[in-house]
């Protein structure tokens, strides 16, 4: 765009506004105006649905000068600002008019790149551009445009938005924008046109993110080696030609099946589509542009700020780029924009498709960061114009420093809780300890589109004292199922009920490494009981049981119901220290007809196993005798012909261990009951009553941090002032000689200065006369040392000389000190003493009576 002189730009834009195209702008806007109220008779919301907080009264007094007046330099740019928008209007007469310069919400003309303010905040969530997006739909409740085709006249600061947590789509970009360039992306707000749907955030039509299945890794499974010397399979005698019939009948019932499927699905798309929107094209919406390079991005993508969620930059829900920006430049865009955004390419260096604001390194930045394989280097010419022109540069941002609190980070939503409408979904989502039952998400899933019959209720949970996670509520079966944390008493980790009632049908899975029995599942119903354990000393791995019908049973004087034993199963696996033909694989207690058959584990080159059945004796009663045990009690089979046959003493010892083993499983059983019984109750007691938990290093919640870091505050305030009021007083020792009087006369005073000054000078005379009678003291030492050298230093060996000259040496060295410490105190004593005696002479109780 060549740059046009302001005058003649002036004229002609005069010419170009002249009367006949305000009154065919004016019925345009009449005409679109009108067709909007005509559409429908109530006003659309969003989806989305929170408790927002009151946009706050504006107080100039309290915010920075930047906000409410304009630089030299945003003035200069608000000028270049305005020549551009003339001669865009006067190139491009049939495009809308630009975002340039709005006013923020103090009424003061800003340049929309200067909005933006490159922030990092200290938290690892808003590190990448998924943090970021997320924390901005979350945190922020959208004002719809008013009219929707029509550009926004105010744009507020960053700050401000985030304090009132309220924006348009606009204001959602330039945060998130901001956020995104201080994390090191290359971002840029777009101002633009999209789908009805995404302006004015109706998610009713979409999927929930947390309904569509995870995805899986497609990995090739690793072919079995084939074996040399392997088993030939038998020969297939089925014929082939019946298998070919079947497969075709199956081709045809699948392809049928999913015809009407197809159909189906179609019917219901047609009968879901929404109306056709009359303003398709014109909506006006922003969102924000990530460019490949930085941080890692391999390709461009949009992100949509009223949701969080990244898009292609081909996607059919974006009609139409006006133009882009960030902190350093603003491009118009010149593509044709008439089948959306499939084909523009965002080369912002490339003239013939975008034109920017200003020219300098800032207009060619973006081209080179988006295509580096394209990008070629400047000719030394083209840098020696570019250094002779005088590049003028975006001023910098008015805004101050973006900063959220840890509390807001927390709080999260606006009011602590947000409301999204999906298709046949809701998704509620909760500030933590907002609920008191700790609630953080909450996605109710329906069956019709009216979203009025309820399919499932999923709730998310945190900070619970019984540590649950996870609970599901299925309306249909009014089926429970409940996920735990690692660390409940009872080691529980799954729950599924119907009521939380005993002995009834339920599942309960354990965390199996945290409890003594390694119980990992436990599977409940009327008149069975199924248990798994893993990594159990004995091997066990599996027990069934199965109960009779209830019965009264009279025990300590009190009548109760219970159910009786009929069967027990239990299984084990290998013990490799035994051999198997005596290594228990199964035994069954079957109670109820007093037998007892024992299964061993199969030989590694036999297809039978071994096994015992066992008759128990009749007990004593009181007519009769107990029964003796003989070997016709007792029938088995042996896999080894050549084996000894089990002895009767053996057979009867092996019967007493199994019915020991019986009355062990039995108590464990009625233990298992118990606890049962335990975990229905105290769940009880959890739901209706729920705490949470709460840090010792969260003062705001935990009362007894609070109170901590209060008596640490206050014990450090009274320490600071026992400091400040702990002063030497010099006349303490003379007043209490004089009996400590109220009054001082001036015969008290003079007394107390000459009494104070005798004592310092006796303290002076004190400390010079100890340092010379430690130079004494090292002297005469050092004298005895020399005696005694020259006595024995005919006899003296080498190490003891070398004693000598380094006690000498050490010796030399400390009277130097001391002498240097005596020379020093006399020089400086008489200092001290005019200081003092200057001291008492301004004191308070004296300088009354010396001056």
């Amino acid at each position: 765009m060549e740059v046009l002189p302001e005058v003649d730009c002036e004229e002609d834009v005069t010419i170009l506004d002249d009367e006949d195209g305000n009154e065919e702008r004016a019925r345009d806007l009449e005409g679109l105006r009108d067709l909007e109220s005509s559409l429908s008779n109530r006003r659309i919301t969003p989806t989305v649905t929170h408790i927002a907080k009151p946009r706050a009264h504006v107080d100039p007094s309290k915010c920075p000068s930047s906000y409410k007046e304009n630089s030299s330099q945003e003035k200069l740019m608000l000028a270049m600002a305005e020549n551009f928008r003339q001669q865009y209007a006067l190139l491009y007469p049939d495009h809308k008019a630009l975002l340039l310069c709005p006013v923020n919400e103090y009424g003061v003309q800003k340049f929309v790149s200067t909005t933006l303010r490159s922030t990092l905040l200290p938290y690892s969530e808003l590190y990448d551009w998924e943090g970021c997006a997320s924390f901005v739909a979350d945190y922020l409740s959208l004002d719809l445009l008013d009219p929707p085709f029509e550009l926004p006249k105010q744009l507020s600061s960053p700050t401000w938005v985030l304090q009132t947590q309220r924006g348009t789509c606009f204001d959602f970009s330039i945060v998130l924008c901001s956020l995104l360039l201080g994390a090191g992306y290359n971002a840029y707000c777009v101002s633009g046109y999209a789908t009805k749907e995404m302006c004015l955030l109706d998610q009713s039509r979409q999927e929930c993110p947390l309904l569509q299945p995870p995805i899986q890794d497609e990995t090739e499974e690793p072919k079995k080696p084939i074996k040399k010397y392997s088993v030939k399979p038998s020969r297939d005698l089925h014929s082939n030609f019946e298998k070919r019939q079947e497969q075709k009948q199956q081709a045809e019932a699948e392809a049928t099946a999913l015809k009407k499927q197809q159909d189906a699905e179609r019917l219901q798309k047609e009968q879901e589509r929404p109306p056709p929107d009359p303003l398709r094209g014109l909506r006006v919406h922003c969102w924000v542009l990530v460019l490949s390079g930085n941080r890692e991005v391999p390709e461009n993508f949009f992100i949509d700020p009223l949701t969080g969620k990244s898009y292609s930059t081909t996607n059919d829900n974006f009609l139409g780029i006006e133009s882009v920006w960030n902190h350093r430049n603003y491009w118009v865009n010149k593509q044709d924009c008439t089948f959306g955004c499939d084909e523009m390419t965002f080369d912002m260096g490339d003239l013939s498709k975008w034109e920017y604001v200003l020219c300098g390194p800032t207009s060619q930045s973006l081209s080179i960061i988006s295509d580096p394989k394209t990008s070629e280097e400047p000719e030394d010419d083209e840098e020696e114009e570019m250094d002779e022109l005088k590049v003028f540069e975006m001023p910098p941002s008015w805004v101050t420093k973006i900063d959220i609190s840890p509390a807001d980070m927390e709080m999260r939503y606006p009011g602590g809780m947000k409301s999204i409408l999906y298709r046949r979904a809701k998704l509620e989502k909760f500030a933590p300890y907002l609920l008191k039952d700790g609630l953080v998400t909450k996605l109710t899933t329906y069956k019709d589109i009216e979203c009025t019959q309820s399919s499932t209720i999923k709730e998310w949970f945190k900070h619970r004292s019984d540590h649950l996670d996870e609970r599901e509520l299925h309306t249909d079966t009014n089926v429970t199922t409940e996920h735990f944390r690692p660390g409940r008493s009872d080691a529980l980790k799954y729950h599924r009920y119907i009521t939380l009632v005993p002995e009834t049908e339920r599942q309960m899975d354990f965390y199996s490494h945290t409890r003594i029995d390694g119980l990992a599942r436990r599977i409940e119903k009327p008149f069975e009981l199924t248990e798994t354990f893993e990594d159990r000393t004995d091997f066990l791995f599996y027990r069934h049981v199965v109960y009779g019908k209830q019965i009264k049973v009279i025990r300590a004087g009190e009548a109760f119901e219970q159910r009786p034993l009929q069967r027990v199963e239990e299984r084990f696996h290998r013990d490799p220290s035994k051999p198997a033909s005596k290594d228990v694989a199964e035994r069954i207690f079957m109670v109820s007809e007093r037998r007892i058959q024992v299964t061993f584990h199969l030989e590694d080159d036999k297809i039978i196993p071994a096994w015992l059945n066992f008759i128990k004796p009749k007990e004593a009663a009181d007519s009769q005798k107990a029964q003796a045990f003989t070997p016709q009690m007792v029938s088995g089979f042996q896999v080894d012909p050549s084996a000894k046959p089990y002895k009767n003493l053996q057979l009867y010892e092996m019967l007493v261990e199994l019915i020991r083993e019986e009355e062990n499983v039995e108590l464990q059983i009625r233990e298992s009951g118990k606890e049962v019984r335990s975990i229905l109750s105290s769940r009880e007691k959890e739901d209706s009553n729920t705490d949470l938990l709460i840090s010792i290093y969260n003062p705001t919640r935990n009362e007894t941090a609070r109170r901590h870091m209060e008596e640490k505050e206050r014990m450090a305030k009274e320490k600071k002032q026992r400091e400040k009021e702990k002063e030497l007083d010099l006349l303490a020792p003379s007043q209490v000689r004089l009996g400590l009087p109220e009054v001082l006369t001036r015969q008290d005073a003079l007394q107390l200065k000459t009494d104070c000054l005798n004592e310092f000078k006796q303290q002076l005379f004190n400390k010079a006369s100890l340092i010379q009678s430690r130079i004494e003291k090292e002297s005469e030492e050092l004298q005895k040392k020399q005696l005694w050298y020259q006595k024995n230093y005919l006899t003296m060996t080498n190490e003891d000389e070398d004693d000598y000259l380094a006690y000498c040496s050490d010796a030399m060295f400390r009277i130097h000190v001391l002498k240097m410490r005596l020379i020093r105190h006399k020089e400086k004593a008489p200092q001290k003493y005019l200081a003092l005696e200057e001291k008492l002479r301004r004191h308070p109780r004296l300088a009354s009576h010396l001056l």
